[in-house]
C-alpha cells in the first residue's frame, strides 16, 4: 500500500477546508468502499479526512413526517431507528439486506451514496475501464456482463450502482444536503448521479470537494406502507441481482399513490416514473401491476448474458405490489 497522510476533522468547515489544500485527498467515513479500493490500487489518495467526528451522527424526525439523516450515521444505526421503521419501512429494510453486520456497524450513510461500482474490470487495474481510465475502454460490452445494466447504459459503461440504500432514496425523493468552501448546498438524490453517457468517469454532481453532511426525505405517507425486496446470488452478503423499493396506497381497490425504484440494473438507481404513471388511478391487480413494469422496461436494452434480468424484475414488480395491495386490503 502507498503512504498517506491521515487527519481526523474538527469541524464541517475544517473538513472542506483540508480537503482544499491537499490534491488528491479523499473524505473518509467507514471506510468499507474506500479501504478496499485502496488496497487494490484503485484509490490512491494521498492524503485521508476522516469525517466521522463532525456531529453529523443523528436522525431527526420532522413534525410533518420527513426525516433528515446524517451523513455519519452509520447503515446499523439508519435500520435500527424507531422513526426510519416506522415512517420508511422500506428504507430499513434496504439497509439490512446490504453487506454484512460487521460493515453496516462501519458504513455511513454519505458513504454509502458514493461508493463505486462493483464491476471486475474496475477493480482490476491491470484491465482496461473508463471509470477508472477516460478512454481505455469497456471489456464488460462483450466480456463478463451477467449482473450488469439493462437500463440506461451506453457503450462506455454497462457497470451497475451497487446501493441497496439508494434505491430506497431514490423511490422517496430525497435530497442531499453537503458543504463546499463556498457554503452549503442541496441536490436532488435523482440528480446526484449524471447520466452515464460519456463521461462514466464523472460519478456524481457534486461540485468538487463537496462534503455530504445529510440526507433529507420529505414526508411521504405512501412510505409507511413501503417494502424493498432484493435477489441475489446467495442468501447473504451478496450485491443485487435486481432489486425494487416500492410503496403503494390502495383505495376502493384503485391505486392512488405509488412509488417504484430499481435497483442493480443501471448505472444509477433507476425511478420508476413510466410504472407509476401506468399505475396511478389504475386497478390494484396484477395484471395492472404487470403491464405497468412492461412499460418502464420498454426502454430496457438487454446484453447478450444478462437478458434474464428484465423477466427477472417484472415479477420482482408484481410480487412486492401484489403483497403490498393485499396487505391494503386486509
Amino acid at each position: 500500500m502507498r503512504e498517506f497522510a491521515y487527519q481526523r476533522a474538527g469541524d464541517v468547515a475544517g473538513a472542506v477546508a483540508a480537503f482544499a489544500a491537499a490534491p488528491g485527498a479523499r473524505y473518509l467515513g467507514g471506510g468499507t468502499n474506500l479501504v478496499d479500493l485502496m488496497k487494490s490500487g484503485v484509490e490512491s489518495p494521498e492524503r485521508l479526512i476522516d469525517v466521522r467526528g463532525l456531529g453529523l451522527d443523528a436522525v431527526e424526525e420532522d413534525a410533518d413526517g420527513g426525516l433528515r439523516i446524517g451523513a455519519t450515521v452509520t447503515n446499523s444505526d439508519l435500520a435500527a431507528h424507531p422513526g426510519v421503521r416506522r415512517r420508511y419501512p422500506a428504507l430499513a429494510q434496504a439497509v439490512l439486506a446490504g453487506a454484512s453486520g460487521q460493515l453496516r456497524n462501519a458504513a455511513t450513510v454519505g458513504g454509502n451514496l458514493l461508493q463505486r461500482v462493483r464491476c471486475g474490470y474496475f477493480t482490476d487495474v491491470t484491465l482496461p475501464c473508463n471509470r477508472r481510465v477516460p478512454g481505455s475502454g469497456c471489456p464488460a460490452v462483450d466480456g463478463e456482463h451477467h449482473n450488469h445494466a439493462v437500463l440506461g447504459w451506453s457503450e462506455h459503461c454497462v457497470a451497475v450502482h451497487p446501493s441497496d440504500l439508494g434505491v430506497a432514496l431514490a423511490a422517496f425523493d430525497a435530497v442531499v444536503s453537503y458543504e463546499t468552501g463556498a457554503g452549503p448546498g442541496e441536490l436532488a438524490y435523482a440528480a446526484l448521479y449524471p447520466p452515464v453517457g460519456d463521461t462514466p468517469h464523472r460519478e456524481t454532481s457534486l461540485p468538487p470537494g463537496a462534503l455530504i453532511t445529510a440526507v433529507s426525505l420529505p414526508a411521504a405517507p405512501v412510505a409507511a406502507r413501503s417494502r424493498y425486496r432484493k435477489v441475489r446470488e446467495r442468501a447473504s452478503y451478496a450485491f443485487a441481482t435486481a432489486s425494487v423499493a416500492a410503496a403503494l396506497e390502495v383505495r376502493d381497490g384503485v391505486v392512488h399513490d405509488v412509488r417504484l425504484a430499481f435497483g442493480a440494473v443501471a448505472s444509477r438507481p433507476w425511478r420508476a416514473h413510466a410504472a407509476e404513471r401506468a399505475l396511478t388511478g389504475a386497478p390494484a391487480t396484477a395484471r395492472a401491476f404487470g403491464a405497468a413494469a412492461d412499460a418502464e422496461l420498454a426502454a430496457a436494452r438487454p446484453l447478450p448474458h444478462n437478458g434474464y434480468k428484465v423477466p427477472l424484475l417484472r415479477n420482482l414488480v408484481v410480487s412486492v405490489l401484489t403483497e403490498l395491495a393485499e396487505e391494503a386490503a386486509r
